[in-house]
C-alpha cells in the first residue's frame, strides 16, 4: 500500500469514528438516531387565553424545553378537538393524548372531589391548588384509573357576578344565576335559581338574558369581557373549581422513562405556577373592569353575611354524610382537606 493510499484509508477511518461517535451520542441524546419527536395531542374546551390554558402553553413549554424537544405537543383549546362534555371519554378513545377539565362538570362521576369544591374557605387559588393537587393523589378518583394524572390545580375562590347589585338575600331570590352544575346546591340554598352551563356558553346567555349572573373565579371579567354586562361583584367567596389533566394510559406507557420523569416532575411544579398566576391575574382583571367598565365591589352587612354563613355551613357536612352512606372515604378526605388548608395557608400565605 502506497504511502498515499495508507494515508487517504486512515483518513477515512478517522472521520468515520468521529461519525459514528456523533450517531452514538445522539442516539444517547434522543432515544434513537434519526428518530422523529413525540407529539402529544392536548386539549381544553374554554379559549387559548383563559388561565387554564395558559397552563397549557406554560406545560408545552417546558417540557419541549426539558425534553430537549424529543417532545412535541399539540394544543387544542377552546373546544376545537373535545368539549366540556366529553373531554375525558374523549382522552380514553384517543381523540385527544391528554384533556383538561372540571370534575364539576359531571356531577357523580367524581364524587369525593365535590367536597373541597364546596364552600371550604380556601384564601386563594394558590393554597386551593396545592390543597386539589395532593388531594387527588392521595384520594385519587375511581373515573381516573384508567388515566394518567398529570397535574391538579384550582380557582380561586367564586365569587357572585351580576348585571344588577346583589347586597342580600332578598336582591338574589329567584335569579338566574349560572354555577358549575355540580355546586348548584350553594345557589339553591341561598333562594337564587341556579343554571348549570360550561364556562363557553356565559357569554351568549348573557347576552340572550337567559341568566343575569353567574358565580366564577373573577379573572374571566376580562378574559372572557364578561365586565360588559357583569357590572357588580358581591364580596363574598363561595366555592372552587378543580381541574384535573390527564393522559390516556397507553400512551403515557408508551414514552420513554425519561420523558415520563419529565413528565412527572413537572407535575406539582405546574399546579403551583398556574395558583400564582390565576392569584396575580385577577387583581389584573378586577382593575381592568373597575377602569374599563365601572365595575363595582358590593360588600355585605354584618347581618347579611351572617345569614349566608349559616345557609351555606352546613353543605359540605350534609354531602359528606351522603358520601359516606354509599361506602366512600368522605370524613377521611374532608379531614385531610382541613389539615392541608391550613398547613398551606400557614407556609403560603392568604390574601
Amino acid at each position: 500500500m502506497t504511502l498515499k493510499r495508507s494515508l487517504a484509508v486512515a483518513v477515512i477511518l478517522s472521520l468515520a469514528a468521529l461519525l459514528l461517535a456523533g450517531c452514538g451520542k445522539a442516539a444517547k441524546e434522543s432515544g434513537s438516531a434519526g428518530s422523529k419527536p413525540v407529539v402529544l395531542r392536548y386539549a381544553f374546551f374554554a379559549p387559548a387565553n383563559t388561565f387554564p390554558a395558559k397552563q397549557m402553553e406554560k406545560w408545552k413549554e417546558e417540557v419541549e424545553k426539558r425534553t430537549n424537544g424529543k417532545v412535541k405537543v399539540e394544543l387544542f383549546p377552546g373546544g376545537t378537538l373535545l368539549t366540556a362534555q366529553n373531554m375525558y371519554d374523549g382522552v380514553k378513545n384517543r381523540v385527544a393524548d391528554i384533556g383538561l377539565s372540571c370534575p364539576t362538570y359531571e356531577p357523580g362521576r367524581f364524587p369525593l372531589l365535590g367536597i373541597s369544591d364546596l364552600p371550604a374557605g380556601f384564601p386563594n387559588a394558590k393554597v386551593a391548588s396545592r390543597v386539589i393537587y395532593e388531594l387527588v393523589r392521595e384520594f385519587p378518583p375511581e373515573a381516573f384509573k384508567d388515566y394518567k394524572i398529570i397535574t391538579a390545580f384550582a380557582t380561586e375562590p367564586a365569587y357572585l357576578m351580576t348585571t344588577r347589585p346583589v347586597a342580600s338575600l332578598q336582591d338574589l331570590k329567584g335569579k338566574k344565576i349560572r354555577i358549575s352544575g355540580a355546586l348548584t346546591p350553594v345557589l339553591k340554598e341561598l333562594g337564587a335559581s341556579p343554571v348549570g352551563m360550561t364556562m363557553a356558553e356565559v357569554p351568549e346567555a348573557l347576552q340572550t338574558g337567559v341568566i343575569e349572573g353567574m358565580v366564577s373565579s373573577r379573572e374571566v371579567l376580562k378574559d372572557l369581557k364578561l365586565a360588559e354586562k357583569l357590572k357588580y361583584v358581591t364580596d363574598y367567596p363561595m366555592t372552587v373549581t378543580s381541574f384535573v389533566a390527564v393522559m390516556n394510559k397507553e400512551v403515557w406507557n408508551s414514552l420513554p422513562p425519561d420523558v415520563q420523569k419529565v413528565i412527572d416532575d413537572l407535575s406539582l411544579e405546574i399546579a403551583l405556577w398556574t395558583g400564582e398566576y390565576m392569584d396575580n391575574h385577577v387583581k389584573e382583571a378586577l382593575e381592568w373592569s373597575k377602569k374599563e367598565h365601572g365595575l363595582q365591589i358590593i360588600s355585605l352587612p354584618p347581618a347579611e353575611k351572617e345569614a349566608w354563613d349559616r345557609i351555606l355551613a352546613p353543605l359540605q357536612d350534609r354531602y359528606v354524610a351522603e358520601l359516606k352512606a354509599k361506602g366512600l372515604p368522605a370524613e377521611e378526605y374532608k379531614k385531610r382537606l382541613e389539615e392541608l388548608k391550613e398547613k398551606y395557608t400557614k407556609e403560603m400565605g392568604g390574601k
